[in-house]
């Protein structure tokens, strides 16, 4: 068997469906990585083996509603630590903070529960895919505003030309993702 990247193994079971879901729109669907149980563990073991490591290991996962809970509840118990979910609004039953941000076409909202994180805690928001970077940056807002600090934003796909990673890098926030399809 041919050596192969983790990020070209992981690349290689991401599915493009053209045309979705609008016309010219190439959409990266990461089902295939979860539906296969060696793919999705090489998946979840990326991230884990990296925030295993004392330096970037997070007090609490945050995931983005909501491809990023599948990633991020795995994630954070793996790593032994609390996972908080960021979602749309009214879908959270207890008190909430609220951001909204822009879209192409539109706005968005996402709430947190206000005893989500403690101030101080390090957390790990985390996210399928960093398309424009609102989401991300959204989610981090919630966050901090409750005094918490995202150590670093993770997503399994960028799509760097729809400016989003750029964006949240020049905004300070550190990011980490695995497969990169720039130009395709």
């Amino acid at each position: 068997m041919q050596y192969q990247s983790v990020n070209q193994y992981l690349r290689d079971h991401i599915r493009t469906v053209p045309d979705w879901p609008a016309p010219g729109v190439q959409f990266r669907d990461i089902t295939p990585l979860l539906q296969d149980a060696k793919v999705f563990r090489v998946l979840i073991d990326a991230f884990v083996h990296r925030y295993m490591d004392p330096a970037l290991r997070p007090d609490v996962v945050a995931g983005l509603d909501a491809r990023g809970f599948i990633i991020g509840a795995v994630v954070a118990y793996e790593l032994n630590v609390g996972f908080v979910p960021i979602r749309k609004k009214g879908k959270l039953p207890f008190t909430t903070v609220e951001e909204t941000y822009e879209l192409e076409y539109g706005s968005a909202t996402v709430e947190l529960h206000t005893d989500a994180v403690k101030p101080g805690q390090r957390v790990l928001l985390i996210d399928d895919l960093i398309a424009t970077g609102g989401t991300m940056m959204a989610g981090r807002r919630l966050l901090e505003r409750q005094g918490a600090h995202v150590m670093e934003g993770a997503a399994i796909v960028d799509l760097p030309e729809l400016g989003g990673s750029a964006k949240l890098r020049e905004s300070g926030l550190p990011l980490y993702t695995l497969v990169d399809f720039a130009g395709h």
